[in-house]
């Protein structure tokens, strides 16, 4: 299990980049302590974007349900408030952690804390799996049913179990007994045909402790 408490999150968003004047449109976000899920939070998030047809298609989010929606800065001061300063994941991180800076920017806020990528670890660890796309791996890995995938809680969830499992691995398979974010973070940097070494390291630096 983790050692450490993380927020895993996942935004639903009118398009790829926040350069491209993309929006979020729905975050959600699940607390992780002792390798489960303790908290959740979702909400979706008016900005005054248009959703356009294809995107409405995928995630089912349309742009009347966001006219009903609270502004995407009341809920970035909850979601905010609510993560603190628990380092961070999401599934493909480097799309998250553009919106989550650009939306945190709309008001004022920065982050402060690291993000990890369940997508950068499962290439590393989960060699074998066929697919490293977020629900492929889950019915792969034999994990929760969450709910619709490409809503921002289901996904959230999913990538949540993911790391869970992966982190379970890293200790009954390769031996390492504390799992960090910050190992997380350091694992999801080396190359893939150097990571049988850097395990082996990692088991070493265990027995050597112990």
């Amino acid at each position: 299990m983790l050692a450490d408490s993380i927020a895993v999150l996942d935004f639903e968003t009118t398009g790829m980049s926040p350069a491209q004047q993309a929006r979020a449109t729905e975050i959600g976000v699940v607390i992780v302590e002792d390798g489960r899920i303790v908290a959740r939070y979702q909400s979706l998030m008016n900005s005054g974007a248009w959703v356009p047809p294809f995107i409405e298609q995928l995630t089912g989010i349309s742009n009347a349900m966001l006219r009903t929606a609270p502004p995407a800065a009341q809920v970035m001061q909850e979601v905010a408030e609510f993560v603190g300063e628990r380092p961070l994941l999401a599934h493909n991180a480097s799309f998250d952690q553009k919106f989550w800076d650009a939306e945190l920017a709309l008001i004022s806020r920065q982050r402060v804390q690291p993000f990890a990528c369940s997508l950068l670890l499962s290439r590393r660890l989960l060699p074998l799996a066929p697919s490293h796309k977020l629900g492929n791996l889950n019915r792969w890995a034999g994990l929760p049913d969450t709910g619709k995938a490409h809503r921002a809680l289901a996904d959230a969830e999913m990538a949540a179990n993911l790391t869970c499992f992966m982190a379970t691995l890293l200790r009954e398979r390769h031996g390492i007994a504390e799992i960090s974010h910050e190992l997380l973070c350091t694992l999801q940097r080396v190359p893939a045909a150097k990571m049988a070494q850097a395990l082996q390291n990692l088991r070493e630096h265990n027995f050597s402790r112990a």
